[in-house]
């Protein structure tokens, strides 16, 4: 293991992580509140970190190899989430212990959005827009936005993607890997600025409008608000929720096809889209007609309008609410807490199992079936009408096998913690498929739970956020041989 280039990358992105700073200081400057300082101090804490290590490995000429950059992105959201804490931890407006500062980062930048706060219509705006860029920054990863400007630097950075993208799709939308990671930076800005004036002009403040559009296009859930999008009570700004949750929840490449070949096709051609939007209007029109049955609204436009809504939020791991859906009855609520297993499109900013993979695994299913009835029959799976190769059906089932493993060891270190089962099951699945909201105990937020579940809960966080594969690797033996 070359640890030099693994120090010397890290220190080179804590520099460009400190940058972040600035924005929550401009923020305060404009709203005069004084929180500016605390800020600052962590500026200059991040980049006198990331400073000390590059001087210290600058000289180093080792290359990247994948375990190098295994060890370095699992690091790196670590390192990243406990320096993210320091302005949480410096607040008087907060006063939070450590273990819920880390937990608060994690949960951003891992776009989870599970949050220990409460009363967040009363804190200042730097803090409140600092929580929202967090989760803006891991959207799309701020590992993929550094391959733009590591191989200025000497870094190279392409074990570094692979480690990064560790999702079925790992698509190179250009021949460069630099150009790739500016041509996906530049649609996530797209989306994040049409998404803040769509805000905008249905009637959210500027400052709602910008802090909301981070955590769609994130499919993050965070809100500047206790309320979240239920703060509003409008069906205009839950129209503009929808469109964009849905929009961030298809796979980013899509998007890159379309915008250059300027034809929609490329959408309707590809299975695991036409599978996300029936999957998303077979769990709307389900969620909504049972309201309506039920009668938990008094009129169907109320049913459809609050169905349509967490049904797009919670299937897409968004987690914005715009109603406490865990009041509802029977078993709506746990319902589409399970909807987040499947999640969104892979390579989209969302989490869970993602829509190819589960695809996969029912034409996995649907073969073995076949082949039960006719033993001799030679059966290919297929996706976009191209055969599917067997190493990647390999490793489909080999991810599914990591996720039950460490979801049922997650959820029994929980209750091991105090937590009861439908607390503990709902908080397992909201942190390893970064969805946030979850039902029992941690439905209003994650502050009652103990330090020892905010940990593990982190934990699972990062373990969603980097798709099992790169965080389980570093646990195996054969990683650290030299």
């Amino acid at each position: 293991m070359q640890f030099s280039i693994v120090f010397k990358t890290i220190g080179v992105l804590l520099m460009l992580f400190s940058l972040t700073q600035l924005p929550p200081i401009l923020v305060d400057l404009i709203y005069a509140e004084q929180q500016y300082l605390d800020f600052l101090i962590a500026l200059l804490l991040t980049l006198g970190s990331g400073l000390l290590l590059w001087l210290k490995f600058k000289n180093t000429k080792e290359k990247f190899r994948i375990r190098e950059g295994i060890l370095v992105v699992v690091s790196f959201w670590f390192v990243l989430s406990l320096f993210a804490t320091i302005p949480f931890l410096l607040s008087d407006a907060l006063q939070m212990s450590f273990s819920d500062a880390f937990f608060e980062s994690m949960s951003g930048l891992s776009t989870t959005g599970a949050t220990v706060i409460s009363g967040l219509d009363d804190l200042p705006k730097a803090i409140l827009y600092y929580r929202q860029q967090l989760q803006w920054l891991g959207g799309m990863g701020i590992i993929v936005l550094a391959l733009a400007i590591l191989p200025m630097l000497g870094v190279s950075g392409v074990e570094l993607y692979h480690a990064e993208s560790s999702g079925i799709s790992k698509d190179r939308l250009t021949p460069k890997l630099t150009q790739t990671a500016k041509v996906l930076w530049l649609i996530y800005i797209g989306f994040t600025l049409a998404c803040a004036l769509g805000y905008y002009l249905v009637g959210m403040s500027v400052f709602d409008a910008i802090g909301h559009s981070y955590a769609t296009v994130a499919i993050g859930g965070f809100s500047t608000h206790d309320a979240s999008i239920g703060y509003f009570d409008s069906v205009a700004v839950e129209s503009v929720a929808v469109v964009f949750m849905f929009l961030a929840g298809i796979n980013f490449s899509l998007h890159f096809f379309v915008w250059r070949q300027n034809h929609i096709n490329h959408y309707y051609h590809d299975s695991e889209f036409k599978t996300y939007v029936i999957f998303l209007s077979f769990l709307t029109v389900m969620v909504s007609l049972y309201l309506i049955n039920m009668g938990q609204y008094q009129s169907i436009f109320e049913a459809f309008r609050y169905g349509i809504f967490q049904s797009v939020s919670m299937a897409t791991t968004t987690g914005f609410a715009s109603t406490n859906f865990s009041m509802w009855v029977f078993m709506l609520p746990v319902l589409l807490i399970f909807s987040s297993f499947v999640g969104a499109c892979a390579g989209s900013t969302g989490g869970g199992i993602k829509v190819v993979r589960v695809l996969l695994m029912f034409k996995l299913a649907a073969k073995e079936i076949k082949k039960f009835i006719h033993p001799n029959a030679q059966i290919n799976i297929k996706l976009n009408k191209r055969s599917v190769a067997e190493n990647t059906l390999v490793s489909v089932w080999g991810f599914f096998s990591l996720y039950v493993i460490a979801f049922i060891f997650i959820m029994v270190a929980l209750m091991f913690t105090g937590l009861d089962q439908v607390s503990s099951f709902s908080a397992t699945v909201a942190s390893i498929n970064n969805l946030g909201p979850a039902l029992g105990e941690v439905a209003a937020n994650y502050s009652s739970v103990s330090d020892s579940a905010k940990w593990i809960l982190s934990f699972s966080m990062l373990l969603g956020r980097l798709e099992i594969l790169t965080l389980m690797a570093l646990l195996h033996k054969a990683f650290w041989r030299f």
